[in-house]
């Protein structure tokens, strides 16, 4: 019994501590089943403890672009400016892009592949973007080597860019050296990128090589064009170099934590921390931030229903 007293109740837990632990659940669980707990539950999900960190990558493949712009406007504003990562795929609104850059103060990891930012976008919200270090533009056919450019010479701490491209989506294009030349200009401090199936060259691979003296890693599978001598990439002893040639890309996902690496054709996992959403408070839905009859829990049964996991692979190749 004396035993039992020790033990502290999980409604006395500090919110910080709470927003930890939810964060292993499901965006489905902490939308309709926290909140209802009690009411100390109910309040750490309404804060920012829980959208730190937000994750929807994978359900915006199949969201509709009206419901993915009113769910990330509401995810951002719960995070009260704290946010520190996002990842959203397909993201068609530059209203939506302007608002990210209007709440990333904090923010350090901004993943937006297949997203359809444009170039005056990009030069408009770069400047509040100052704190980004690691930036995934793969996929984005509507921005070249002006955004690059624009991004590189406000975002100075960038250490990781994956700007990765689907061989389809840059056939009709005679050259991307360009991009490779913005990113030797102004990005001095990258450690990894990932260019793969970008139409580079030999030269434009040099003169990456030539500013990027922090590089650690160089992931240029698909780029033909480009052809490194061995003894030239020996004096280069920190640099792993991936690629031009694919193997064994079926069994390949992207990278993370990147810290030692298996073989030239070789490649690390990257994770998917599920993204969380909620709009409650105390015991009962608030559905102030929708302005239709739909519930907040119609929209999410919705998309978790559209969701296929079967279908996630739906580009070839696959993103690295």
């Amino acid at each position: 019994m004396e035993e039992d007293c020790k033990l502290r109740r999980w409604d006395e837990l500090i919110p910080d501590a709470l927003g930890l632990i939810f964060k292993n659940l499901s965006l489905q669980e902490i939308l309709t089943v926290i909140p209802r707990v009690c009411k100390s539950w109910g309040t750490a999900v309404a804060g920012p403890y829980c959208w730190q960190e937000i994750d929807i990558e994978q359900w915006s493949q199949n969201c509709p672009p009206e419901t993915l712009d009113r769910v990330l406007r509401m995810l951002i504003t719960k995070s009260s400016g704290s946010l520190r990562k996002l990842c959203v795929t397909g993201l068609s609104s530059q209203q939506s892009f302007s608002f990210i850059a209007d709440h990333a103060k904090s923010l350090q990891i901004l993943r937006l592949p297949r997203s359809e930012i444009s170039h005056s976008i990009v030069e408009e919200v770069a400047g509040r973007l100052s704190s980004i270090t690691f930036l995934d533009v793969s996929y984005c056919r509507n921005i070249g080597a002006p955004a690059l450019e624009v991004i590189g010479k406000h975002c100075k701490s960038l250490a990781w860019l994956r700007r990765t491209m689907h061989p389809l989506e840059v056939a009709e294009k005679l050259s991307q050296d360009d991009e490779a030349s913005a990113i030797a200009a102004t990005m001095p401090k990258l450690k990894q990128l990932e260019v793969a199936y970008l139409l580079i060259s030999t030269e434009g691979v040099l003169k990456i090589l030539g500013s990027c003296l922090e590089l650690e890693l160089l992931d240029m599978r698909g780029c033909w064009n480009v052809k490194l001598d061995d003894n030239f990439l020996k004096k280069f002893s920190r640099l792993k170099v991936v690629g031009p040639f694919v193997v064994d890309y079926l069994g390949m996902k992207g990278l993370d934590n990147c810290s030692t690496y298996s073989g030239s054709s070789g490649y690390l996992p990257w994770d998917f921390v599920a993204g969380e959403m909620d709009d409650y408070l105390d015991d009962e839905l608030s559905e102030g931030d929708w302005d239709d009859d739909q519930s907040v829990e119609d929209v999410e049964m919705r998309f978790y229903n559209r969701f296929d996991f079967e279908d996630t692979a739906f580009d070839w190749p696959l993103s690295p």
